[in-house]
């Protein structure tokens, strides 16, 4: 979720990658880097971190954790000039704990609000769709239970996006062998009961 900043006087200059990430490795604001360009990221509403805590923690307990874990916060290198923030990755277990990027993430996932829609399922999908380790990109709505999976078939190609709908519906994301229900993603967002928890609480 991005918005341009012209007042960042940071931002007006051209900056290469290794020099965006120490920049932005100091500041508390959250970044991205767009064709070399510093955009800000603005803080979510509840109901965006709601799903996207609810979209980790449900790929935190069906991911096969000897092969793989779900993080939030991480940057992924996409392009030359490039260097987006998704709201949740899923890459393979034992990555450097330096990394300051997701250097082969499997699954990225994106949560939609209104300043970042044309961005999350137009300019996003080209980027994160060139990265030869993702398997799977997901893209959850905010305002109605619906989303939007890519997934990479068997010959390589990305065949045009899964629309799922409706809370009885579930993301099935085959590579990986995983189900996401509807409920837990927009669990405690629409009035749905909060996720539940592992002991059964």
């Amino acid at each position: 979720m991005t918005i341009n900043v012209p007042q960042l006087r940071m931002h007006q200059m051209h900056m290469d990658k290794a020099t965006f990430l120490d920049w932005a490795g100091a500041r508390e604001e959250h970044c991205e880097l767009v064709g070399g360009r510093v955009v800000m990221m603005i803080r979510p509403l509840i109901g965006h971190a709601r799903i996207t805590r609810n979209v980790l923690l449900a790929l935190d307990r069906r991911l096969d954790r000897v092969r793989f874990e779900a993080l939030s916060d991480v940057g992924t290198d996409t392009g030359p000039e490039t260097i987006r923030a998704p709201d949740v990755v899923v890459v393979p277990l034992g990555t450097e704990s330096s990394s300051r990027t997701a250097p082969s993430p499997v699954v990225i996932v994106e949560v939609l609000s209104d300043s970042t829609t044309t961005i999350d399922l137009g300019d996003k999908v080209a980027e994160y769709l060139r990265l030869p380790s993702l398997l799977a990109y997901l893209v959850v709505a905010q305002d109605e239970p619906k989303a939007w999976l890519h997934v990479r078939g068997q010959d390589g190609q990305w065949p045009g996006p899964q629309v799922i709908k409706g809370l009885d519906a579930s993301v099935a994301i085959g590579p990986l062998g995983l189900d996401l229900p509807m409920t837990d993603i927009f669990a405690g967002v629409h009035g749905e009961e909060g996720p539940s928890r592992p002991d059964g609480g």
